[in-house]
């Protein structure tokens, strides 16, 4: 049996993992990013308000104008990019979502950033069945921040940066 691939390690734990370390989440970016990866890039410390979440996610992803920024519209929006219809592209290997500074939006908003994983494991999962690979990489400033399961998978660290 041939070993994974450096994408296909990250997902055999769920959709969205985190790291805590800048130099470790950016040698994943670059390995995604060469492996032929749309990557998406936020920054979550801006996010004081569920609104700024919104405007910020529309803007980087290129959600419709008819985005009604809340968080069932974002998971809609979502369902969307994993059928490609925006912010994604099919000539790419995948999409990667990369969120650093998540811990400011967890500590502004704690619900939404839970529900807003969330979203992205499930929409990850309904990316395969369209041969989309999507894949989220958190970057919490916090080493100890910690999540509920999402898309009824716990969200756990790098292999790097592993906690066992």
């Amino acid at each position: 049996m041939a070993p994974l691939g450096a994408d296909l390690r990250l997902l055999e734990n769920g959709p969205v993992t985190l790291y805590h370390r800048h130099a470790v989440l950016d040698d994943t970016v670059a390995t995604l990013a060469g492996l032929g990866y749309l990557i998406h890039r936020l920054d979550a410390r801006a996010w004081g308000t569920r609104d700024a979440f919104a405007a910020a996610v529309k803007e980087e992803l290129d959600f419709p104008d008819y985005f009604g920024g809340n968080l069932d519209a974002f998971n809609d929006c979502m369902r969307d990019v994993a059928a490609y219809a925006y912010g994604a592209d099919r000539a790419a290997a995948g999409t990667a979502f990369v969120v650093t500074g998540y811990d400011a939006f967890a500590a502004a908003d704690a619900r939404a950033a839970q529900v807003v994983l969330d979203i992205l494991a499930d929409n990850a999962r309904i990316g395969l069945l369209h041969g989309h690979r999507m894949i989220c990489l958190v970057q919490p400033d916090d080493p100890d921040l910690r999540f509920d399961p999402v898309g009824a998978t716990p969200v756990g660290w790098n292999r790097t940066e592993s906690r066992h």
